[in-house]
């Protein structure tokens, strides 16, 4: 094809139906082309939502992104809803009409006093926890009263779902049943805020959380009155909630024969009048077993009139034409089907599930795979494998064998647990295995809105967490896929409790099946919830792990959106720069202190806060200085960290200047016999058996001592070789220790160990550090010699003598000043470095 053409060149492509001559292909009418072999690229589904002040772009890609809300682009704010709103979204969220014939109406039975109280304590404004047990009638009650307080607030009747819902989600579900705000979540200031204006009569079924947690729905909806349906078990508020408490208890034995009597729709007989005696004593009166047990009658009265009625035609599917017609009187083919048990009556759900279709039964087996969560009955062809499956649910509907959870169903109370001891629960796993790859696929096809996938959104958590415990590498890839594609739906459905849960369950299947592009992927979703509801600790521990694992994966574009949303908890931390990490051996605390009241030392001075240039170090941290302890020479200070290391390498640095000096000073020194030498001690003793290197102790001692300078100003202190050496004024380091007689600055010797300097020098030390005046020793007066003559060529020598060691009164040659130096270092190189963390002492 020519490059300058972009349309076909042969074979009778010029141009389509439509006139085009471009090339471009007509699109499909279909939009469901891509099922049918059409190839169809399909664009992510990248959806915008504010959350308080935060702009999310729930990108599936490389993750979501969040910003601060531009200016102009803030969301409207909420709206409140009309009654006839309110009642459009009251049955949008209620669970669908079973397909099948319609199932009798059943009247409350023995609930007009109950009914009649809690309608009048809401209508005072009071809150009711209506307490009884699973299958005791509370749905029913709680219905009848609702349909009762239908005028009563502003507000109306908000009717909301407590099964594995927290506080937080109850009041987005109160604020999303009020108010209408599409695309925006309010963050927890403006919730509270719009919340507390709502006058509503709340009911809450199958309410899950109680103490503190209630406290807080409680004290944060002052103008509502709940209704709410807990079990006996759960934590109950405290006094302050001001709750009334009404105790639902079972129906009488007259009330329960002629609730049966209604499923049944006939007159029992004796025998089953006797019958439903017992299983009332045994259930307590349990309105739900008896809905059971009149499914079981029905069953039975079936297989009287048609003992072939359940092995070769469903339950509500049609008879075909040439099936013999089922006579109502009994025939003599017709067989006595004995009564159930007590047990089959107390325990139906296995002996239910036996007589009905083979597509209920399959769906059971998904229900308890999935912990009980019924798929909506449009899953259920593609999950069964059946196109009529859809009438299942009608079926366990009409058998007491689900309930209403929301906008869903669930399996009734005692239900689970029944199947399962009934061998539904064999192939569980390849049951979630195959509902995860359905919902798979179905929550990434372009067609479902977030909304429909969060209201199945029970049901996508549960398959996806069924198939996590059991640790293979092939059904944690399914909860992988499954989270992948379900979580930015959740997301953009503002369904964040559920969103939370699949992440997490998503990031658990990703570490086990080993991908970690994934698991870095869920870590990132993760911090950016917790940075759009506050929780700014958790999301920059989140965030900060995608990064490091998506920085070894070389994701460019995915660590860029973790950095993004990492600068913006740095900010919303108050701005805080992370800590700089420390160099290895330098443990100095993160937190600078101020040092105490007063002046600095010269050695410490005030801190400067400057901007550090590009390219500069970063400034060392100062840990906490204790108060200085007073010694004989002067206070000291205490050095901890880099600045310890820093005193060490200037002490070595002074170290090799003294050895120069020591060098030059014997050049040009004359003979070391003349008076005018001096020994020069260091801090360590020789054995006995090493000679000393010192001089005579009858040498004199008389050369004068001169000031101390800084180092590298000042003059030479070297004597002259043709005049009596006189006091001068020295910038040179005083020479090296070399006299093994001279005991160290930590012996007990009061003379030893003393830093002395010249009392009118007021500069500071060659180390760098303020020196404290002291007077010099006077030097012990000898006879009166002659100046020593120089002598270049013949180099200096010492002679060991066997004289007893000099006196400790000695100084050094250069002067107190440079000794105090030399001593000094000498301390710095002989002694062992301190521990890290441990302070080290320096003689000022």
């Amino acid at each position: 094809m020519d490059p300058t053409h972009q349309g076909p060149e042969e074979y009778g492509q010029n141009a389509d139906d439509s006139g085009r001559s471009d090339g471009r292909r007509r699109p499909s009418r279909e939009s469901n082309a891509a099922d049918f072999g059409q190839p169809a690229p399909q664009q992510a589904r990248v959806v915008r939502l504010t959350a308080g002040d935060l702009l999310l772009t729930v990108n599936p890609v490389d993750g979501s992104e969040v910003e601060a809300v531009p200016p102009g682009a803030e969301a409207e704010p909420p709206v409140r809803r009309t009654p006839a709103e309110r009642a459009d979204h009251e049955r949008a969220g209620a669970p669908p009409v079973p397909a099948g014939p319609p199932a009798p109406q059943l009247p409350l039975l023995e609930r007009q006093e109950e009914r009649e109280r809690l309608v009048g304590l809401l209508a005072r404004g009071r809150s009711v926890r209506l307490t009884g047990q699973a299958g005791s009638g509370r749905t029913a009650l709680l219905d009848a009263v609702a349909a009762d307080c239908a005028d009563l607030a502003p507000d109306g009747v908000v009717r909301l779902n407590g099964h594995r819902r927290t506080a937080t989600d109850l009041l987005y579900g109160l604020f999303d049943a009020v108010h209408h705000a599409p695309l925006h979540r309010p963050g927890p200031e403006e919730l509270l805020a719009l919340v507390r204006s709502i006058g509503a009569v709340v009911v809450i079924d199958d309410l899950e959380i109680g103490g503190a947690a209630l406290d807080e729905l409680l004290e944060a909806t002052p103008e509502c009155a709940f209704l709410l349906g807990t079990a006996p078990d759960l934590p109950a508020p405290g006094i302050d909630a001001h709750l009334e408490e009404v105790l639902l208890a079972g129906l009488g034995r007259a009330a329960s024969l002629e609730l049966l009597a209604k499923v049944v729709e006939r007159p029992l007989t004796e025998e089953e009048k006797n019958w439903a005696g017992d299983l009332w004593f045994e259930s307590e009166g349990l309105p739900l077993r008896f809905v059971q047990a009149g499914s079981l009658l029905r069953q039975r009265d079936r297989l009287n009139t048609d003992p072939t009625a359940f092995d070769e035609y469903d339950y509500f599917e049609p008879r075909p034409d040439d099936a013999p017609p089922v006579s109502a009187a009994p025939t003599p083919e017709t067989l006595d089907v004995p009564l159930p048990s007590l047990g089959e009556g107390a325990a139906p759900a296995v002996l239910l599930a036996s007589r009905l279709s083979e597509a209920a039964r399959e769906t059971l087996r998904f229900t308890v795979a999935l912990g009980g969560e019924v798929p909506h009955q449009a899953h259920l062809p593609a999950l069964v494998g059946d196109t009529r499956a859809d009438a299942a649910l009608g079926e366990l509907a009409h058998c007491g064998l689900l309930s209403p959870a929301g906008p869903r169903y669930r399996l009734a109370a005692g239900v689970l647990a029944q199947l399962e001891a009934g061998g539904y629960a064999e192939e569980a796993a390849a049951h979630a295995l195959t509902a995860a790859q359905h919902y798979a696929w179905w929550v990434s096809h372009p067609s479902v809105t977030p909304q429909r996938a969060a209201a199945e959104a029970d049901a996508i958590v549960a398959a996806m967490s069924r198939l996590v415990p059991d640790g293979e590498a092939g059904r944690a890839s399914a909860a992988v896929l499954l989270a992948r594609s379900a979580a930015p739906a959740l997301a953009a459905g503002l369904s964040w409790g559920a969103w939370e849960k699949a992440l997490r369950v998503g990031q658990e299947a990703a570490r086990i099946a080993g991908e970690v592009a994934e698991e870095a992927y869920f870590h990132h979703e993760l911090g950016v919830l917790a940075l759009c509801t506050g929780n700014l600790d958790r999301a920059r521990t989140e965030l900060e792990t995608s990064i490091s694992m998506r920085g070894a994966l070389a994701d460019k574009s995915g660590a860029v959106a973790g950095r993004r949303a990492l600068a913006l908890v740095a900010d919303r931390s108050g701005g805080l720069v992370p800590p700089v990490r420390p160099q290895p051996g330098d443990e100095v605390p993160a937190v600078r202190q101020e040092l105490p009241s007063g002046t600095p030392p010269a050695a410490y001075p005030a801190p400067q806060f400057l901007a550090r240039q590009p390219g500069e170090e970063a400034p060392t941290v100062v840990a906490p200085l204790p108060e200085a302890a007073p010694g004989k020479g002067g206070g000291r200070v205490l050095l901890g960290g880099a600045r310890r290391n820093l005193a060490a390498a200037g002490a070595g640095a002074l170290l090799v200047a003294v050895l120069g000096t020591v060098v030059t000073l014997g050049l040009t020194a004359g003979d070391p016999e003349e008076p005018g030498s001096r020994n020069v001690t260091t801090e360590q003793s020789s054995p006995e058996s090493t000679p000393d290197d010192g001089f005579p102790d009858d040498e004199p001692g008389d050369v004068p001592v001169p000031t101390g300078g800084i180092p590298g100003g000042g003059t030479s202190a070297t004597p002259s070789a043709s005049e009596p050496a006189t006091p001068s004024t020295s910038g040179s380091p005083s020479p090296g220790p070399s006299s093994p007689d001279s005991s160290s600055p930590g012996t007990d010797d009061p003379s030893s160990g003393q830093p002395t300097s010249d009392p009118t020098s007021d500069g500071p030390s060659p180390s760098g550090k303020p020196t404290t005046p002291t007077k010099s020793p006077t030097p012990t007066p000898t006879a009166p010699t002659t100046p020593p003559t120089e002598t270049p060529t013949t180099p200096p020598t010492e002679t060991p003598t066997e004289t007893p060691d000099p006196p400790d009164t000695s100084t050094s040659a250069s002067g107190p000043a440079e000794s105090a130096s030399a001593s000094a270092s000498a301390t710095a190189s002989s002694e062992p470095p301190a521990e890290d963390g441990e302070p080290t002492e320096v003689a000022a």
